[in-house]
């Protein structure tokens, strides 16, 4: 990951075609809110599949606690859309097949060329897009829990 992507500092804006193929951009999404921000590897992945279900599972809790989440995937845009529904989420997931992210962050995957993933990484963003958190899930113990989020947003929004 980029040097200068750590807590405290300001995660890039980015804009990206959501899984409605509409353009929007991070702090659009994000409003006024803390965020849950997922770099996906893509649907492919036995691991992705698990922490989305796990997200979408606690999703009730988030969307009553004035908290945002997003997802992006390097998956195209038909892909992303059955990424999203085969694990029941009902937040916004962003497409990035041309792997802007991955470059602009420095997270290719280098262990898997066939699907040139993105090192999946969860960020907890304070408002503004300032990152209280970072997550590496190349290992899914890398990953962070449903515990591990419900402290670091309770600490990010006592902050707010």
């Amino acid at each position: 990951m980029r040097a200068d992507i750590v807590p405290g500092a300001k995660f890039p804006n980015y804009e990206l075609p959501d899984h409605t193929n509409k353009m929007r951009r991070l702090s659009e999404l994000q409003a006024d809110d803390p965020m849950i921000l997922t770099l996906a590897r893509g649907h492919y992945c036995p691991k992705e599949h698990q922490q989305h279900r796990e997200l979408a599972a606690f999703y009730p809790q988030i969307a009553v606690a004035y908290t945002q989440i997003v997802t992006i995937s390097t998956d195209v845009h038909h892909t992303l859309q059955e990424f999203r529904a085969s694990v029941g989420a009902q937040w916004t997931f962003l497409s990035d097949p041309k792997r802007t992210i991955q470059k602009d962050l420095d997270i290719q995957e280098y262990t898997d060329p066939e699907n040139n993933p993105m090192i999946p990484h969860t960020l907890v963003l304070k408002p503004g897009l300032v990152i209280h958190s970072i997550y590496n899930g190349y290992w899914f113990w890398g990953r962070p829990s449903i515990a591990d989020l419900w402290r670091d947003l309770r600490v990010a929004t006592s902050e707010v």
